[in-house]
């Protein structure tokens, strides 16, 4: 908090060098030449670093200038110093105005970005850093400039039968799109406790969007307002996992120096026609200690750059494999922003999972990614 009032002083020897220096220059040019209201740069200059203290004192510093310059020159009484002297005096306090209201609005902002942040933290709980056997780390990237949070959401909890994950992606729009994001977090958070399989979740999930996302808007949109969800389940034994998709972006997994992409069955979305537990499919994968799971939202891999290409995620992605899920996420972040030169047109979310070495080891089925759907038979796809 030193840092910006040091650097506020440290600037202030520009406009009190100029001070001093049209002060003595003026005195040492032809009297027909007046330097004297070239004074009023210096106030101009201090409003753009400092506040309204030291930009008062420098007006008033000026001022002082001014009228010294007069009574050097015997004219301080006269008519034409008087008003160079009245024009300083206005011109610096209306510097000190707009220091003022500009400082007000600084606040103003600031506890706007601390609502925000309050915000973000009470919709997307910060994630453990260990959740069972697992290191977690996630990332949020919101495309509105000075935003914290959107329509992009995740959240995960230890379960009776393991831990359950979620990460899913609003389609609906501004403000809307928050409260919707926090009606189906809530809902996951509960339901997860309460029900038996994945199937069984995101039904509920359903559910819930279906009776409560009328009250979120208005009846004209409500047909385009939708959500695309990824449920995981990660047994705290075993090898096994289960997950089950809603229209989202199929997860990555990370083993060995490459990047595989978990075949799912994609549901459709929730909120489109309400599906049953028996219309959904759980896929299933080995998920072994030192792999990561990557999930993301599809900000990330439709992000693109200045020639219209796609973020080549799963590509990028391989060569940090071996990473810790947080250098990972900060790889990422990296690589992604300079892809997209600095700034995203959608939301981003990304979870990554690591099953550590200390975890139980269960043994590889061949040489490849193993999955599985519930009534699509089992299929190995070589990573």
């Amino acid at each position: 908090m030193r840092q910006p009032w040091q650097s506020s002083h440290a600037l202030l020897v520009l406009p009190i060098a100029l001070i001093v220096v049209i002060t003595v220059v003026d005195q040492l040019v032809p009297a027909d030449v007046h330097l004297g209201p070239l004074l009023v740069i210096a106030p101009a200059i201090t409003v753009s670093f400092a506040g309204a203290w030291l930009t008062g004192l420098i007006g008033l510093l000026t001022v002082g200038a001014q009228a010294y310059i007069g009574w050097h020159f015997g004219v301080l009484f006269t008519r034409n110093v008087l008003v160079q002297i009245l024009a300083l005096a206005v011109l610096s306090a209306l510097t000190v105005f707009y220091c003022v209201m500009r400082e007000r609005r600084q606040r103003q902002l600031a506890q706007v970005r601390m609502v925000a942040e309050a915000a973000q933290h009470v919709l997307l709980w910060p994630l453990p850093e260990r959740i069972g056997p697992m290191s977690i780390a996630c990332l949020y990237l919101a495309a509105e400039a000075e935003a914290q949070i959107g329509g992009d959401l995740y959240a995960a909890t230890p379960t009776d039968n393991g831990v359950r994950v979620m990460i899913g992606d609003v389609r609906g729009k501004g403000l809307s799109a928050v409260g919707e994001a926090a009606l189906l977090i809530g809902a996951f958070r509960e339901a997860a406790h309460h029900h038996t399989t994945l199937p069984e979740l995101a039904a509920a999930l359903e559910r819930s969007v279906a009776r409560n996302l009328p009250s979120l808007g208005s009846d004209e949109d409500l047909g385009e307002r939708f959500a695309t969800v990824m449920l995981v389940e990660i047994p705290d034994d075993g090898h096994v996992t289960r997950v089950l998709s809603c229209g989202h972006p199929p997860p990555l997994l990370l083993s060995s120096g490459s990047a595989v992409t978990v075949p799912v069955h994609p549901a459709p979305p929730l909120g489109i026609h309400g599906p049953s537990p028996g219309d959904y499919t759980v896929d299933v994968f080995s998920f072994e200690p030192g792999d990561t799971l990557l999930l993301y939202t599809d900000g990330v891999i439709e992000a693109r750059d200045a020639g219209g290409t796609f973020y080549p995620l799963a590509d990028r992605v391989a060569r940090w494999a071996g990473s810790s899920p947080e250098k990972l996420l900060h790889h990422i972040r990296r690589d992604l922003l300079d892809h997209v030169g600095g700034r995203l047109d959608d939301d981003a979310a990304l979870i990554a999972f690591c099953r550590t070495p200390s975890a139980l080891r269960g043994h590889r089925h061949g040489a490849g990614l193993h999955v599985g759907g519930l009534g699509h038979g089992t299929k190995s796809v070589p990573g």
